[in-house]
């Protein structure tokens, strides 16, 4: 569920993974891999594997699998290095 195979001639095999945007989030090479590994890599990205084509999702792989969206941190809260972040304007997006 949710993936889709795109043979293109001459191409190097690759998984390229899409945000709910069709944003490229990564791509992963698979021309080393065996067709058990490329499996079990899309069973541990958390694709749902349908028992046959016309069987139903169950509601909790509908978007799956979908990252979560990034969170901002509240203004209150530490780094990592323990320092509080630095203050934006109102208008300014933190991560531009």
């Amino acid at each position: 569920h949710n993936l889709e195979m795109k043979h293109l001639p001459g191409a190097d095999p690759e998984l390229v993974l899409l945000s709910h945007r069709y944003e490229e989030l990564e791509r992963i090479p698979l021309s080393d891999m065996t067709r058990e590994e490329i499996n079990q890599l899309v069973q541990e990205l958390g694709f749902y594997r349908k028992e046959t084509p016309d069987a139903p999702v169950p509601e909790e792989f509908q978007f799956a699998p979908a990252k979560p969206l990034p969170t901002l941190l509240p203004p209150q809260a530490l780094t990592a290095d323990g320092k509080t972040p630095p203050k934006h304007d109102k208008e300014e997006h933190p991560d531009l």
